[in-house]
């Protein structure tokens, strides 16, 4: 797979409509094209402990973000027609999902492409199919882990690897 939008979202809280923070890689012709960071402000601006112990944030880092609609506007300008990457998949698009039903936006169905499962099928060895350890084995040093930049840039050379 040459041309795609890794995408990574983290969570204020255990709801999946919670985002708080997205990062997208787009890659054309198999290069890194444009990156995209953002705060995202919950609704509501709430954070439990758990969450924040995994990615930092907290309710004043995202009091003055704009909502998900103002943010998606800016990364669907971003992804265009691309397919979604994203490690274990199946967590983004629901925290997608969910967060185009709060907002009561009509959500597009974009195709998702899952780099645990190509992990899981084209790297069985692995002892654990972490992130982290996944993208060492496809030879990229990942640092800051649970920044949603850092995660979208380390499924992004997942991807170029192993889809």
């Amino acid at each position: 797979m040459q041309d795609f939008a890794a995408i990574d979202f983290e969570l204020a809280n255990f709801s999946p409509a919670s985002i708080c923070s997205v990062g997208v890689v787009v890659v054309r012709n198999g290069e890194i094209a444009e990156r995209f960071y953002s705060l995202v402000r919950p609704k509501p601006n709430s954070y439990n402990r758990y969450c924040v112990r995994v990615h930092g944030l907290t309710e004043k880092d995202t009091r003055d973000a704009s909502p998900f609609p103002i943010v998606w506007r800016k990364v669907a300008e971003i992804i265009g027609e691309l397919p979604l990457v994203a490690h274990n998949c199946n967590c983004d698009r629901l925290s997608l999902k969910a967060a185009f039903k709060l907002y009561k936006m009509k959500y597009p169905n974009y195709v998702f492409h899952c780099t645990l499962k190509a992990a899981q099928e084209k790297l069985p060895e692995s002892t654990s199919f972490k992130l982290s350890g996944v993208a060492e084995l496809c030879g990229y040093k990942m640092e800051n882990q649970h920044n949603a930049l850092a995660d979208a840039e380390a499924c992004a050379a997942i991807a170029l690897k192993l889809l």
